[in-house]
């Protein structure tokens, strides 16, 4: 059980004299262990709990240049983020994989283009060690602002503007999975089939009607009814 106190919080030096060890052991113990033999972990490790010591970020910080902290961006405004089943998931999902790495999620989202300007001073403000960015439209500046920032950073989908083709993104095959899913109706005999389309600002949308094209090469214009990825416009 940590020491109950009311004295100032419990420093390297008080956890380097209760181990038994130099403050430099500590400090590498409290930043990862790289480098100190087990022993000298453990008892560093026991000497933290037993003092209830907290490493102080904003040194930490300096030392290791690192924030511990890795920001989301979602290019939609905030009802969308917060009533979306989409966006819960993803952000759920990555909270619970940077837990596991003691990262704290910063979650950010796009009112209007006005915030495009202030999330790259963010970025560039150092507050944050990286960048994961969904959502992104053709006609926002935010891959591009993104890639003037020089932190790492990946898209959820195809960026649709900006840094170029290098720019690591994750998706699935949009064009395939709409080709697919076209045949599937054709094998049932289905003859007049329409395809509720996304945003036409967003690749995923544009690859999902090339998908549906690629079979129903001559579909009419009609049977493409626009939707904005929402449950309610189907």
């Amino acid at each position: 059980m940590p020491e109950q106190t009311m004295g100032p919080r419990p420093t390297l030096e008080a956890v380097a004299e209760r181990a038994g060890v130099s403050r430099a052991t500590v400090s590498r113990v409290v930043n990862g262990g790289a480098g100190v033999r087990p022993p000298l972990v453990d008892k560093v490790r026991k000497a933290v709990e037993e003092l209830g010591y907290v490493p102080n970020h904003a040194a930490r910080s300096l030392v290791t240049r690192r924030t511990g902290a890795v920001a989301v961006i979602i290019a939609e405004p905030e009802f969308r983020v917060f009533s979306d089943p989409f966006f819960e998931q993803k952000i759920r999902g990555i909270s619970r994989e940077l837990s596991v790495h003691e990262t704290q999620l910063v979650l950010l989202w796009v009112e209007d283009a006005g915030d495009h300007e202030r999330i790259a001073r963010y970025l560039e403000g150092g507050h944050v060690d990286g960048a994961l960015a969904f959502s992104l439209h053709k006609d926002d500046r935010l891959a591009a602002l993104i890639a003037r920032t020089r932190i790492p950073a990946v898209f959820g989908g195809r960026p649709a503007a900006g840094p170029g083709p290098t720019a690591p993104f994750v998706d699935c095959d949009n064009r395939g999975g709409a080709r697919e899913a076209v045949r599937h109706m054709v094998s049932l005999g289905r003859t007049r089939i329409a395809h509720i389309a996304g945003p036409r600002d967003q690749f995923a949308a544009l690859d999902r009607i090339d998908g549906y094209r690629d079979v129903l090469v001559d579909a009419p214009e009609s049977l493409l009814c626009q939707g904005d990825f929402t449950e309610e416009s189907g």
